[in-house]
């Protein structure tokens, strides 16, 4: 007889608010993160993983009768629970030792004593291994990539190996002795020694390039003879002007702007001097470039400063790849009093620049995807082209000094007192082992620094700083970038990069059992029975991992080449098996379809097969991708990972919305991008499992969905990803039977069904429409029918009393008019000013959710929190939420951008303003002078 394996509490209930508003309050945490570590694309935020691995090991006390025998019982052992899961996912409990030992002996009930080890198949950034070892719990890890196989053997193997040692550096010891001459108990607990270790030989590697190459850097010279330091040089693309009358070297500049600080105002003026662009800076604000001044280069092309003629980026193009773009400096930013200085450019600086290229430089080639590589459209098709010579120069040296830093290190280590031993690579714990951990992070600074030192990072105006070039998940090419001074001390220099890899790696929990590390292929590893999988895979065709991390690979090689000789044995990282659906590298759009599918069916079979049944597995997913049919509308990403999964032998079991992403994304609204992700939970399909017809699917979609939509919504997911998270629901519908048939006996296809999963949330969200009053009912449809243009009185009349109001009485609420015979809704801009809900004369649900999410995008949550505190008391709030999220979609589907972003970012926010609200003081309301209420005249 087999028992059936107990509900986890990941399948059943999670206190979601709390996880999602510290996961995105995560994004915003920089020091001591070790998501700072290295740079990886889309890694999901510490709390959510941390969130999700103890809900996944610890059983539903609903499923556990004999210790919770009533409903009572349930609920408030689900509490306690939910209580010890809303402290451990706060950022200022991750060193709580007593509360992780806590999260751990629940585990430990739920698992019999002996938790079962974690393991990420695709390991990435390392947040769902690291969390795990966090927990205490025996953490595995594996990708193909050999990126993020070092990263995950920097957080999870390599912390907990050298937990308690001091540092080997001569005197770093001695300076933290006490008076007496003696060390203080516990002085280097955790990887404080390593982290200190790091810092020492790093700054060590700082001075000696000095030595090397600090005559390429000159100071700036100021008009009172006294010298600053410099910040940075801000140079431009030139290309010569194609007309015959002109053929200057144009330069080709996004914007002018250099500071934009409110009093601080800095700008580049050009002008031409005998053929050639000179720079002048300006700060007076009257001559500032204007938005369609600002800059030479757009869609259009590019203009000419001197002839003022425009030159096609055809043209530009074809001159990068003839390798006759140069580049010129335009201005130089300084170290001022408390302030940055802008000065003009040199011969001096320029000339220093001129350096010759080394000639022991990656020179790789930059593979082909004009999807999110664009350099090699304008001649820089090798990774070396990514920077100037002078960058490459400085690049080489510390890439250089990290092998010479390991000899040192390892001869310290020596002298410390440690015993030779073998090399990490090996497992050693010795010299040889220590001497290879710091030159890993040492390396990894290396990547950081040059996520800055490239000619593809950007000068931010707004800020007066640098910005690295991976903003966003793309090696785009950039017109103009400053190129900063290396041996500063400030962010995105060696020493910035520095302290915070120092950060970054003290804020790692390095407790045992030491993680486990492999590079492997998800599909071909192996899979024990004892193996728990949690992981986050690749997004379909979003991310092109590998191409993105050979900008880092081919310098870590350099580096670390000798000391991860078989993980760094190839000269780029592996991208024929990498599990994304490239359609370039497979010659298609269907191809890469086919190989994303099959190859996610193949790891989910291989994780199948003999499968402990006792814990459920979970699946970070993050993906949007509409395409709209005849039959309506789906998604390739979903149905690929799904179509997998289900023919592998798998069931949705819960589904969780979390939001993993920043509010404040750089891409618009409609495109790719998500700020939730969806972890699903799944377990094997019994192998009972019955077939059902598609009615019978339908009456289950339609019994089940409503009531997951309104915890989705509940549980803060923004409307913008509510149509992704809805899949999750959906799919443990169809996902529980071995087969939905069509009426022509075929089975249905996993698209098929996210198309009637989509059309049941369209029905849902109209159903809603019933609880609104009518007012609100009367707005919507003619929010859905005419937006905000005007239709006729007629128009308008017919549907007020087809809703039980009528026009008049619409318009007394204020969101409505009628003039002439013509008829409009209200838009933003015409609402009423200091709107008070509590003494409004006849208020509507759709007044209140406008007037809401106006307050929260022109004034702040502070303002929006004290409407809602008002709005209170005289209308529904959580039918209100309802209304926002029905609103976003009609905005979505009617192309009305702007109002969806308006709509998205108050349902968004819902759950923060209600506990805002709360807190309000409120006033009591005034008598309604006409008595109105929601549904009579």
């Amino acid at each position: 007889m087999t028992t059936t394996p107990k509900r986890k509490l990941i399948e059943v209930a999670l206190p979601l608010e709390a996880i999602n508003r510290e996961s995105i309050r995560e994004n915003y945490i920089y020091k001591g993160n070790p998501s700072g570590i290295h740079k990886w694309w889309a890694q999901r935020p510490l709390a959510s993983c941390r969130a999700v691995l103890f809900a996944q090991l610890v059983d539903d006390p609903g499923s556990q009768p004999e210790q919770f025998p009533t409903d009572e019982a349930v609920a408030a052992e689900r509490q306690r629970l939910f209580r010890l899961i809303e402290r451990l996912v706060v950022w200022e409990n991750t060193t709580d030792e007593s509360l992780l030992r806590e999260a751990h002996e629940e585990i430990l009930k739920s698992t019999d004593g002996n938790p079962p080890p974690i393991l990420d198949p695709f390991a990435g950034g390392g947040s769902i291994p690291l969390e795990a070892q966090r927990l205490g719990l025996q953490a595995h890890a594996s990708d193909l990539n050999p990126v993020p196989v070092l990263i995950n053997k920097a957080l999870i193997e390599i912390p907990p190996k050298w937990a308690g040692q001091p540092p080997v550096f001569p005197g770093a010891v001695e300076e933290k002795i006490t008076e007496n001459g003696q060390p203080l108990e516990g002085m280097w607990p955790k990887v404080t020694g390593l982290a200190e270790d790091v810092h020492r030989y790093g700054s060590w590697m700082r001075n000696e390039a000095e030595k090397r190459i600090g005559y390429l850097y000159p100071r700036a010279k100021l008009d009172d003879g006294t010298e600053a330091n410099v910040i940075a040089w801000i140079w431009a693309r030139t290309v010569q002007c194609p007309s015959p009358a002109c053929g200057i070297q144009m330069p080709l500049v996004k914007s002018w702007w250099l500071g934009k600080k409110k009093g601080k105002e800095s700008f580049i003026i050009p002008r031409v001097e005998d053929g050639v662009v000179v720079f002048e800076i300006g700060h007076d604000v009257k001559q500032a470039p204007k938005k369609d001044t600002d800059g030479t280069v757009g869609r259009g092309g590019a203009v000419c400063v001197g002839c003022g003629d425009t030159t096609t980026l055809t043209y530009v193009r074809a001159e990068g790849k003839a390798g006759r773009l140069g580049q010129q400096l335009m201005a130089i930013a300084a170290e001022g009093n408390r302030r940055r200085i802008y000065l003009p450019a040199t011969e001096e600086h320029q000339k220093a620049a001129e350096v010759p290229r080394p000639n022991n430089v990656p020179d790789t080639e930059i593979p082909h995807n004009p999807r999110y590589l664009t350099t090699p459209n304008y001649g820089m098709t090798h990774h070396a082209d990514l920077f100037t010579n002078r960058q490459l120069t400085t690049i080489a040296t510390f890439s250089d000094l990290v092998r010479e830093v390991r000899e040192l290190i390892k001869v310290d280590a020596l002298k410390a007192g440690l015993r030779t031993g073998v090399r990490l690579e090996l497992g050693g714990d010795g010299a040889e082992a220590y001497a290879d951990s710091v030159v890993t992070y040492l390396a990894f600074t290396l990547s950081k620094f040059i996520d800055y030192n490239c000619s593809l990072a950007v000068w931010y105006a707004k800020e007066d700083r640098p910005k690295n070039l991976f903003a966003r998940q793309a090696i785009p090419f950039v017109w103009d970038f400053p190129e900063i001074a290396p041996l500063a001390n400030m962010g995105g220099s060696w020493s910035g990069s520095l302290r915070v890899l120092c950060e970054s790696l003290l804020g790692t929990p390095a407790v045992k059992p030491i993680g486990k590390v492999q590079q492997k292929n998800a599909a071909d590893r192996d899979y024990s029975s004892r193996l728990v999988v949690s992981t986050d895979p690749p997004y379909y065709d979003n991310i092109g991992y590998a191409d993105l991390s050979d900008f880092f690979y081919v310098w870590l090689r350099r580096s670390l080449g000798n000391v991860y000789s078989e993980t760094l044995g190839v000269m780029l990282t592996p991208k024929s098996e990498e599990l994304v659906a490239d359609e370039f590298r497979h010659g298609g759009k269907k191809e890469a379809e086919r190989f994303f599918e099959g190859g996610f069916e193949k790891v989910f079979e291989s994780i199948r097969h003999g499968y402990t049944e006792d814990f459920p597995i979970t699946i970070f997913y993050a993906f949007k991708q509409s395409e709209s049919t005849d039959q309506g509308d789906a998604s390739t990403g979903w149905e690929t990972l799904l179509s997998g999964m289900i023919r592998s032998g798998w069931t949705v079991t819960g589904t969780w919305p979390m939001r993993t992403e920043r509010a404040g994304r750089t891409r618009h609204i409609s495109s790719n991008a998500l700020a939730s992700s969806i972890v699903l939970a799944c377990r094997p399909r019994p192998e009972n499992a019955t077939m059902i017809n598609r009615h019978s699917f339908l009456t289950a979609l339609k019994e089940e969905m409503p009531q997951k939509l309104s915890e989705l919504q509940q549980g803060a997911i923004a409307p913008v990803d509510l149509a992704q998270a809805a899949i999750g629901p959906g799919m443990a519908v169809f996902s529980r039977y071995t087969q939905v048939l069509e009426p022509d006996g075929k089975s249905m296809s996993v698209r098929t069904a996210l198309t009637l999963i989509n059309q049941i949330l369209d029905e849902v969200l109209s159903e809603q429409e019933g609880d609104f009053d009518a007012d609100t009912r009367f707005c919507v449809q003619w929010f859905k029918n005419f937006g905000w243009s005007e239709g006729s009185f007629g128009d308008a009349d017919n549907l007020a009393r087809g809703r039980n109001t009528s026009v008049e009485g619409v318009q007394r609420g204020g969101c409505f008019r009628a003039v002439a015979g013509k008829a409009r809704l209200l838009p933003f801009l015409d609402l009423q000013v200091n709107w008070h809900p509590e003494t409004n004369e006849r208020i509507s649900l759709w007044e209140v959710v406008l007037h809401l999410a106006k307050a929260l995008d022109e004034e702040g949550g502070d303002t929006a929190a004290r409407l809602m505190a008002a709005a209170r008391t005289r209308v529904d709030m959580d039918v209100a939420q309802e209304l926002a999220y029905l609103l976003f979609a009609i905005c979505e589907k009617r192309g009305l951008t702007q109002e969806a972003i308006l709509f998205n970012g108050l349902g968004q926010s819902w759950s923060d303003l209600t506990a805002a609200s709360r807190k309000q003081a409120v006033s009591a309301p005034q008598p309604v002078q006409d008595g109105f209420t929601f549904d009579e005249e």
